[in-house]
């Protein structure tokens, strides 16, 4: 086995959980946390890492405080799929943006959430937000409180949390 890839050498395909695409590339290997990274390079390398693991289908829900890191470590998911890192920033007002990245040498669209502005479930429902949800590419959310029970049992929940000025720690959060 290579070193950081998966058994396959990271060309096996994704596996279904539940009749839905699962998040995880079968076999890649898997992001070890928490870590702790010390600015926004260091925290868009660890979105990064996790890029790998990734398929259509996918949702990343990144909580956190404003400024924690959200967007960096989505920068880092984005720009390891083909995605131009001045392409990214924080769809706050938009609410939603949409790369094109590449997934295995095919186009994999890219969805980016931030539901901060969102009242409640209602509103996100009424905006057509929970069909990206299910979409053939892979979600990436902001805030994601917003979707409640909305989102799938396969979503990769990570925390985001202040640790200093610089300093953030990323780690799993269970699901609710």
């Amino acid at each position: 086995m290579a070193p950081g890839r998966g058994r396959c050498g990271g060309v096996c395909a994704p596996f279904t959980r539940h009749h839905s695409p699962f998040t995880i590339h079968d076999c890649a290997p898997v992001l070890t946390l928490p870590q702790t990274t010390t600015g926004p390079a260091a925290t868009e390398t660890l979105g990064a890492a996790l890029a790998p693991q990734l398929a259509p289908g996918g949702v990343v829900a990144l909580y956190g405080e404003l400024g924690a890191g959200k967007t960096q470590f989505i920068r880092g998911i984005c720009t390891a799929l083909g995605v131009d890192a001045g392409a990214v920033s924080s769809p706050t007002f938009a609410i939603v943006q949409v790369y094109d990245g590449q997934y295995r040498g095919a186009p994999l669209p890219i969805y980016h959430l931030d539901a901060y502005r969102l009242r409640d479930l209602e509103e996100l429902v009424a905006l057509g937000l929970d069909e990206y949800l299910y979409g053939e590419g892979v979600c990436l959310i902001e805030w994601p409180e917003r979707f409640g029970a909305l989102l799938p049992d396969h979503t990769l929940r990570l925390d985001l949390v202040h640790r200093g000025v610089t300093e953030r720690e990323v780690r799993w959060r269970t699901a609710p």
